[in-house]
């Protein structure tokens, strides 16, 4: 059976593949991470475009079945130009996230989170009123979290004191659900959860996209059956490349997959 194709700009997009293994074991995977070109929420829309479209062209060549764009900035600049160049299917993190939202909210109050390319496209909020026009949605840029979790700072002071002052406009406007609209930010929900408190529902991007993967694949036929009523059965195998510096990538997956990651192949050409 073909894998599942996961693309991210960087290292962040393992905690949608964290999902994904956690829902679909039996699935394989294939990740590629550009970091050579990251961040790309500095970059043109024309420019996240092309990326976009070259990292779609590598996963095809492992003959992927389904393509998950685990970026923020992708699915909130690029995702239906993508979608206009392929047949395979393909995914964002912008509508499981905004979907579930809505149907989490008791007072039609939503904040969403994210970095500064994020929140400036108002993805999430135009995605939110499709669902529901009546959602008021109060949207907070975090440009903070990202090197936090990437520098291993999940806990402390400073990271509560900043968590404080980001998040200090969704006390004011009420909100009782808040999307992590970044793959970032699951690694702070701890933290993100105290400061807003437990009345707050934190909506995790990561895992919404893989519920809209796996019932995707399910509808389509597409999923691996193989492991369906046997014990002794194989695991999915999950290969994963970068564009730049394998090491780096390898020290900070473990930290968002929760276990070691070997063999990561650097790709001299997209």
């Amino acid at each position: 059976m073909k894998p599942i194709g996961v693309f991210d700009s960087g290292v962040g997009g393992l905690t949608v593949v964290k999902e994904l293994i956690r829902q679909l074991p039996y699935e394989d995977i294939v990740y590629f991470g550009d970091t050579a070109r990251v961040p790309y929420g500095i970059k043109s829309k024309e420019t996240v475009i092309r990326f976009s479209i070259e990292n779609i062209l590598f996963l095809l060549k492992h003959e992927v079945k389904f393509i998950c764009v685990a970026c923020n900035t992708v699915s909130s600049f690029a995702l239906p130009e993508i979608k206009n160049h392929f047949r395979v299917p393909i995914v964002g993190v912008i509508t499981p996230g905004a979907r579930e939202a809505v149907y989490a909210t008791r007072n039609k109050r939503v904040g969403v989170i994210g970095t500064k390319g994020t929140i400036k496209s108002c993805a999430y909020e135009d995605e939110i009123k499709q669902f529901d026009p009546k959602v008021k949605v109060t949207a907070v840029a975090c440009p903070l979290f990202v090197p936090f979790v990437e520098e291993g700072w999940l806990t402390g002071n400073v990271v509560t004191t900043v968590a404080k002052q980001y998040l200090k406009p969704f006390q004011e406007t009420g909100v009782d659900t808040v999307i992590l609209g970044c793959t970032h930010y699951p690694l702070l929900k701890n933290v993100i959860s105290e400061v807003l408190g437990k009345n707050v529902t934190l909506i995790d991007s990561a895992k919404q996209v893989a519920i809209e993967v796996n019932k995707i694949l399910s509808n389509e036929g597409l999923l691996n059956e193989r492991g369906k009523g046997k014990p002794a059965c194989r695991l999915g195998r999950h290969d994963f490349f970068v564009s730049d510096n394998p090491e780096w990538f390898s020290n900070l997956a473990e930290r968002f997959l929760g276990e070691p990651v070997k063999n990561v192949k650097k790709v001299s050409n997209v």
